[in-house]
């Protein structure tokens, strides 16, 4: 049997899935009118990034090493596990817990990904799933595909977004001190990391030149790892099923779960946030975030694995799965801990690697 856990004061359990008590609108098109202000310094900075990319697929068709090519690509899988298992997993979602030494790669491996400090996305990506589909959302995909993809990066923030993210209970971030460190350095670590480290190392071990070196290991990867990540927030809400729950927008997407480590199976991932594994058990070949958490988990450096039950699943699925639950923000939450979450989620999840404390 799965282990019990107590749940929350004041939380109920999920039956009669209670909406949120922000009074959104249900349709964009009944929501205040803003106006949408271009950040042009964001649009240069992102033009450049894409052109300096798109130089650098020329060049590792025509003159890069084969083992720059190769080098890119673990930089890539390396950085895209700074964000899918470190910032989003473990961070946002609280879906599992990690030792220091993981913590510390972790953040090394996120600060290389260059997607803004673990602090910022956190805060960015619960508020997305606190009020998905609205105003409030960050990457809302009710003001289009391109804006949900990189749209929202080249624009003022909605007021919604700040005002919201000041709800966002963040206190447990500023806890940590491997994300203080990095949100305080940043700055510092970014830079080197993302774009130092990818160019100096061919250069030195291989002979690369500095022109293929930074335009291949570093701007070519950095960008399409970028793309990557922004499918869950553009594609993976337009295309796909929605088996878990038919209330909400996002969807599962093979395309993008293979493009971005196991992101893309994101009807359930928003239906079950706090769930290590974000897809249900099957999906795991092309879940590789997932097998790397386990692995971690079985080398004692992660703990604490939250998923959901067998039986917790199919409940879901039949309950809302089929379309008939009308409330359009069903028992949205941002991960583990959350003061929304049900006594029912809370009770019947499944936590793997569970450590005990010792008795003194």
């Amino acid at each position: 049997m799965p282990p019990q856990t107590t749940p929350p004061n004041g939380i109920t359990g999920c039956q009669g899935e209670k909406p949120l008590t922000d009074n959104f609108s249900e349709n964009y098109e009944g929501e205040k009118k803003f106006k949408s202000q271009i950040v042009w310094k964001n649009v240069a900075y992102l033009g450049y990034f894409h052109l300096a990319a798109l130089y650098g697929l020329y060049l590792a068709l025509t003159s890069a090493k084969l083992a720059t090519i190769l080098f890119a690509i673990f930089i890539f899988i390396a950085s895209g596990l700074g964000v899918t298992c470190g910032a989003h997993r473990l961070w946002t979602h609280r879906a599992f817990k990690a030792n220091f030494g993981l913590r510390v790669a972790l953040m090394i491996l996120n600060s290389m990904a260059f997607e803004d400090s673990v602090y910022e996305w956190a805060r960015n990506h619960r508020v997305h799933h606190k009020f998905s589909e609205t105003d409030a959302d960050p990457h809302n995909t009710k003001r289009g595909f391109f804006f949900s993809h990189v749209g929202w990066l080249m624009l003022r923030k909605h007021p919604d977004v700040i005002e919201k993210g000041k709800t966002i209970d963040m206190s447990d971030l500023l806890q940590d001190p491997v994300l203080v460190f990095q949100r305080k350095y940043y700055k510092y670590l970014m830079p080197l990391l993302c774009f130092g480290f990818p160019t100096v190392v061919p250069v030195l071990l291989w002979s690369e030149t500095w022109n293929n070196a930074f335009h291949v290991s570093a701007m070519l990867r950095y960008v399409y790892l970028l793309n990557c990540v922004w499918l869950v927030n553009s594609a993976a809400h337009f295309y796909g099923a929605r088996p878990y729950d038919n209330n909400m927008e996002p969807r599962e997407n093979v395309t993008v779960a293979v493009m971005t480590l196991g992101e893309g199976w994101h009807n359930y991932h928003h239906a079950f946030p706090w769930d290590y594994r974000s897809s249900e058990l099957g999906y795991f070949r092309f879940n590789f975030t997932t097998r790397f958490i386990d692995f971690c988990a079985k080398m004692g450096w992660a703990h604490d694995l939250k998923s959901a039950s067998l039986k917790m699943v199919q409940q879901r699925a039949k309950r809302t799965g089929d379309g008939t639950y009308t409330n359009p923000f069903p028992h949205s939450v941002w991960g583990w801990g959350d003061k929304d979450m049900c006594a029912d989620d809370i009770c019947n999840s499944v936590t793997l690697h569970e450590r005990k404390l010792k008795a003194r």
